[in-house]
This record gives C-alpha cells, structure tokens and sequence, in this order.
C-alpha cells in the first residue's frame, strides 16, 4: 500500500511537500496549508503512522524513496520546496541525498544528525517498559507539551499515540537515533535553510552546524526563545520565514546565523 497523501491549494502553482515529523501525522501542518493556499501543497503521512499505518514498516530510507517517487509524479517540472520538521527533517536530508536535484528548496527544522548508538541500546527495553504510559492522558499530555501541541490537537495526537504498536516506536526511535548525514548529501543543488530552536539540546544544535558544513548550498539559523516544534508553536513566525526566505532570499532579523 502507498503513503497517504493530500493534496491542497492551487494546483498549478509552485509545489510545496510537508513532512512530519515522529509521534505526530500531517495535521501538524494544518496552519502551514491555510497560509499557503496560493501554492500547491502536499502532506505526505510516513509509513507505520497517520493514515499510512498499514504501509511496509518505517525506515528514513524507505520513507525518503518513497516520497522521491511520489514528487516525480506530482511535480510536473515545476519549482519544489521541501519542509521537513524533526524525523521528517532527517527524511528530507536523505532525499535530498537520493537525488541532488530533487528541489529547489529546503528547509531542514531541527534534524538530528549524529547517531548515538548507547542510547539507541536502550531504546527497545525502555520502551518495553514505558509503554503502557502511552495510553495514559496525563502522561500524553506532558509529551505533548514538549511539542507544544495545544488542546486544539491533542486528542489527534493522542488517538494516534495510543493506536501505534511499540515495535513501530522502536523503529522510528532507532532510525532517529541512528542517523547520520550521507555522504552524498554534499551534492544537493537546492537552497537549503537548516533551522534549530535555541532551547533545543546541544546534540540538536551541533547537527544543525554539521549540516551547514556538509553542503555549501545550506544557510543556517538559530531561532531565540523556541524549542522543538517551531512550526507548532509560532506558525505565523515560521510561515513568513519559509516565504520570505524562497520568495525574497531575506531571513528575520532576530534568529542568530550558524
């Protein structure tokens, strides 16, 4: 079975591909596909989660072929943004890899690149263990708040939470924590923006400056005030960066450049 997909906006205008990132599905793009309704926007729903939960099972890999298949028959030869928010920022960085001239931008949001193999060891076990607390609201409540998900779209999130298998939390937690940065990944053409919340981990920031220095076409920036889940927290904020930034080449005056 393929990857759920919507479609949205103008279909004739310039293409823009939104990727979620883990625990969460396309929704979290809802006030990304409001914004830009001029343009031709997709929401792609990875495998094992949302409404592609009965796919092959995930890998950034898989995830990224797949999705490369999909834009080469959506896009028409037309201009191609990609943005991509945690694991769906490691999936953009590998279809970028796959293909270097997939698009002519992207924005990679807060994409850990460097793999961490004692914390990958303890991932099944602790999951085992902590499982159960995923059907506990109080529990999925605080996760939620790290994301900042608000009331709007907990019991989404929740309903989804509580529906995945432990073995696909383990899949998508190992392929996370095992990500590196492909060697090929210095060929990509586009324009690339590399974004990382300044309330972020240091691994998260130290991955935003390993990209900046894999590929000479990557801008990067530090946003104050934010941790993981800009898109979420302040959506107009990140709206007007992604347009400014693929319209006019301008960033906001406030973020710190790496």
């Amino acid at each position: 079975m393929g990857l759920s997909c919507q479609e949205h906006g103008d279909k004739d205008a310039p293409l823009i591909v939104f990727l979620h990132g883990g625990g969460v599905s396309s929704w979290m793009w809802d006030k990304q596909i409001e914004y830009f309704r001029n343009y031709h926007c997709i929401t792609i729903d990875l495998p094992e989660q949302g409404a592609s939960e009965d796919t092959d099972k995930f890998s950034i890999l898989l995830s990224a072929e797949k999705v490369n298949e999909l834009i080469e028959k959506i896009a028409n030869g037309k201009n191609i943004t990609i943005v991509g928010f945690s694991l769906g920022a490691q999936v953009t960085i590998q279809m970028l890899s796959l293909n270097s001239n997939l698009a002519d931008y992207a924005i990679i949001n807060s994409a850990l690149v460097r793999p961490n193999s004692l914390l990958k060891t303890m991932i099944r076990p602790s999951i085992k263990l902590s499982f159960p607390l995923v059907k506990n609201k109080s529990f999925s409540k605080l996760q939620a708040k790290t994301l900042y998900i608000g009331e709007e779209y907990f019991d989404t999130y929740y309903k989804e939470s509580s529906q995945m298998k432990s073995d696909t939390l383990i899949r998508i937690l190992e392929e996370n924590m095992s990500f590196k940065i492909p060697e090929s990944f210095k060929k990509a053409k586009a324009n690339i923006l590399v974004t990382v919340g300044e309330k972020e981990k240091a691994v998260m920031k130290k991955s935003a400056i390993d990209l900046v220095a894999n590929n000479s076409n990557c801008t990067g920036i530090m946003i104050p005030k934010v941790g993981h889940g800009i898109s979420l927290l302040k959506p107009i904020f990140f709206n007007q960066l992604i347009e400014n930034w693929i319209q006019e080449g301008t960033l906001p005056e406030d973020v710190t450049t790496i």
